[in-house]
């Protein structure tokens, strides 16, 4: 069978599928398990390397915007005379606007597509960025911080559902977090930019590096191809079937030949769905489970994360760069529990990553909390050892969340989920702000007794999904 790549653009509506026989048996046909079988059969390829790459760079740009204002913390808060209140504010309110964001773009996925609300929440966070740069005072910023949080909030999780709906199931755990494991790489690049750009050309130069994205729209809308997936389960299907072509005729143009696809056996009902059903019978165990993944996780992952550079400089007393320094080998380990996570999920599986990650961010904290967190270098060993941790357990939820619902409600099902990051995002800096001066033992306590109870609870009540098609799991 080959592939005609006549099309317009970069892979459009005019691409057309034939075998030397003729037309074959699933031509123009989009119904979703028509969909899901075909794109089972598609061999990795230039192509999803490509997309994954575009579609990464954002998400790239969404971790760096995220944690630059800890990176800018210790040069405004003598400028502004910041109180300790005020400082947890800066940091919590961008995940207040998360939230809101990962709500409400979720919801824009799930009525007008995948392409659409990941150019739309990047377009939002790139101009929010530029006038986090322009801020004046405490105030701006605030404002201005929850705005550029909106867009940030909506683009990673649209992006992560995305990929995981044009990827077969074998191998899908190592692809996704290999495009995952971008949002780590800006993690780390934000402290080792912000160790170089804040010193030399002030703070507002890493929000000014944060509003880069927005020259990612363009190519997003035009080279991204809608989610077929998307379009079958909308009843879209002669759409499914164009994008379907579109991308078929990509991966034969990267090389690779195209088998007749395989029926999976499974019914697939087309319907729209209702967030409700996140909490319905089907699938509340699932919902009530992963948010508690979701949260566990990033209470430890941000409320160290973005606290560790002022921790260093002002409770501590280190100089500027040494702060920045014991930071970015904190971000470090962050990258390397994401880097373990993606080449081991395939292997090991999502439950046993989960457990493994929360139950060694318990044990980290635990042993803070013990020492007391009474020396730098004790934050630095054990507060980075536990930011690891977190990290493997970070990226694996943007890969599992998209894979334990139907198309139907996966973006909002995504959306929900991560709602939970971004409270777990607030909670976390105000609890160490607000406690600090009590010490730090006993925040890192409580963040080892929720790790822990997380780990239980993947024990007893997650369910496994590698290897197995996205339509079978939720079947």
């Amino acid at each position: 069978m080959t592939i005609d790549s006549t099309e317009g653009g970069a892979g459009g509506p005019g691409s057309r599928s034939e075998d030397a026989a003729g037309d074959t048996p699933w031509r123009s046909a989009g119904t979703p398990s028509n969909v899901a079988s075909r794109l089972e059969r598609l061999p990795l390829s230039r192509w999803q390397v490509k997309i994954r790459l575009l579609i990464g760079t954002g998400t790239f740009f969404d971790a760096f915007d995220a944690l630059a204002i800890a990176q800018v913390l210790p040069v405004l808060t003598p400028m502004w005379g910041l109180t300790g209140t005020q400082i947890a504010a800066l940091i919590s309110i961008g995940y207040l606007g998360q939230l809101i964001g990962a709500l409400l773009i979720s919801g824009v996925a799930e009525r007008f597509g995948r392409t659409r609300a990941m150019a739309l929440a990047i377009g939002v966070f790139s101009v929010f960025s530029v006038l986090c740069a322009l801020s004046t005072g405490f105030w701006m910023l605030l404002l201005m911080r929850l705005l550029q949080g909106v867009g940030l909030g909506g683009q990673v999780p649209i992006g992560a559902v995305y990929i995981n709906e044009i990827t077969k199931a074998k191998g899908r755990g190592r692809f996704v977090l290999l495009f995952e494991l971008i949002f780590s790489v800006g993690v780390v690049l934000c402290a080792v930019v912000g160790r170089f750009v804040v010193p030399a050309f002030g703070w507002q130069g890493m929000f000014l590096v944060g509003a880069l994205p927005v020259l990612l729209i363009l190519p997003i809308l035009r080279v991204v191809p809608e989610s077929p997936r998307w379009l079958a389960a909308r009843g879209r299907e002669e759409a499914a079937d164009a994008q379907m072509l579109r991308i078929e005729s990509a991966v034969v143009r990267a090389g690779r030949a195209l088998d007749d696809p395989e029926p999976l056996g499974i019914g697939i009902r087309e319907a729209r769905g209702r967030m409700r059903e996140l909490l319905g019978p089907d699938y509340r165990r699932r919902t009530l489970t992963v948010w508690l993944i979701w949260f566990a996780t990033y209470i430890v992952y941000y409320g160290i994360g973005t606290w560790l550079p002022s921790l260093y400089r002002g409770h501590f007393g280190l100089p500027l760069e040494t702060s920045l320094n014991y930071a970015l080998i904190g971000n470090l380990g962050a990258f390397l529990g994401a880097a373990i996570c993606a080449f081991t999920i395939d292997l090991l599986g999502r439950r046993r990553i989960f457990i493994l990650s929360l139950a060694g961010s318990a044990v980290m904290m635990g042993v803070l909390a013990l020492l007391g967190a009474q020396q730098p270098w004790q934050v630095l060993v054990f507060g980075s050892l536990a930011y690891l941790a977190a990290g493997a357990a970070s990226i694996g939820l943007y890969l599992y969340t998209p894979e334990i619902y139907p198309t139907r409600i996966r973006a909002v099902g995504v959306g929900a989920a991560t709602s939970w990051l971004r409270i777990a995002s607030m909670i976390g800096p105000v609890m160490v702000g607000s406690l600090v001066t009590s010490g730090l033992g006993l925040v890192c306590g409580i963040f080892a007794a929720i790790a822990a109870i997380a780990a239980v609870v993947v024990a007893k009540w997650a369910t496994e999904t590698k290897d197995r098609v996205l339509e079978e799991i939720s079947h």
